[in-house]
């Protein structure tokens, strides 16, 4: 079972420059706490405002090398605990990415990413590969695999493991 195909309205978009970082994702100095309190400290260096202000469903919209930095997996968690949908961008650090989809975050890597304005409401279909502008512009995306796409679905590596450990288990015991 896939990530559904339909696309998804009322993405609305924060945008953020290239190179972000994981020391702004979570910051250093809140990474002795829970993602409860580094939630707070989310990019204030980069939009102060984007903790108070984010609400379930928002995307990320950045420039090339979102995610670059350390292989803390709370700069992942940390977006997932306040509800970003996804994150869409040109590229990513390669240990962000693997991160991400590792705790049911979706990345899409996408040329155009930089063209989509903050504020504006997009369209998200992982399956096509692209997102929809409310201005009915399509921008491609790269395909992201389908195990990938499937562990968001499932909520992450480890919700999708204990469904798929639960559901062998259950197909091994003896009525």
């Amino acid at each position: 079972m896939g990530v559904q195909a339909t696309p998804v309205t009322g993405h609305r978009a924060w945008r953020l420059p290239a190179e972000v970082d994981t020391d702004q994702l979570a910051p250093g100095h809140a990474m002795k706490h829970g993602l409860e309190v580094i939630a707070r400290h989310c990019l204030e260096g980069v939009r102060p405002e984007f903790a108070a202000g984010v609400r379930q469903g928002d995307v990320l919209v950045a420039g090339p090398g979102f995610g670059i930095g350390s292989s803390r997996e709370q700069a992942a968690s940390v977006l997932v605990h306040l509800g970003v949908a996804a994150v869409i961008a040109p590229s990513f650090s390669g240990l962000y990415f693997r991160n991400a989809f590792n705790v049911g975050l979706l990345l899409l890597r996408c040329p155009g990413a930089e063209t989509i304005a903050d504020g504006e409401h997009v369209r998200l279909d992982a399956c096509a590969a692209h997102v929809l502008r409310a201005d009915g512009q399509v921008l491609p995306c790269e395909p992201t695999p389908a195990f990938l796409l499937d562990m968001v679905q499932a909520g992450g590596l480890l919700p999708q493991l204990k469904a798929r450990l639960g559901t062998a288990r259950r197909a091994t015991e003896t009525p």
